[in-house]
């Protein structure tokens, strides 16, 4: 296989499993998204978002990668195609990773902000100010 054959090759399937990890992540992601803005409008407008991100950022960095000189492989052509591929699967490994996480952490962050309403709610209906004291109205007492 020419340079040039191996280099498209690479190239044609880094997009395609790009594409592929991004579609997954699209659906995978969608009920954390439900859960967390529970409105489908905004779902779906920040699930689109997030996979344009992914996908800019992915395709960049493969983009980048393929063409970095891997040295004393010259003489192999299938074995520096076989570590470019390997490098695309690590960097689609940990682009999906990180996006997961992300996902993750505004689930959790939507379910603690979710709690401290509640608390705050009950709170108020007993009378308590539930509020920090740096944050409660200062009253001063009258001579």
């Amino acid at each position: 296989m020419t340079p040039t054959a191996q280099y498209v090759v690479l190239l044609a399937v880094s997009v395609v499993l790009t594409f592929g990890v991004g579609r997954l992540l699209v659906t995978a992601g969608e009920p954390f998204l439900q859960e967390v803005f529970r409105d489908r409008s905004v779902t779906r407008s920040v699930n689109l978002l997030l996979s344009v991100l992914f996908h800019l950022i992915t395709l960049g960095v493969l983009a980048i990668i393929s063409i970095i000189d891997l040295g004393n492989l010259d003489d192999q052509p299938l074995q520096k195609f076989v570590v470019r591929l390997g490098v695309v699967l690590l960097v689609l490994g940990i682009a999906y990773g990180i996006s997961m996480l992300v996902l993750i952490r505004v689930r959790e962050r939507r379910k603690a902000d979710d709690i401290s309403e509640h608390v705050q709610e009950r709170l108020a209906e007993r009378g308590v100010d539930g509020r920090p004291p740096t944050q409660r109205p200062q009253v001063t007492p009258e001579p």
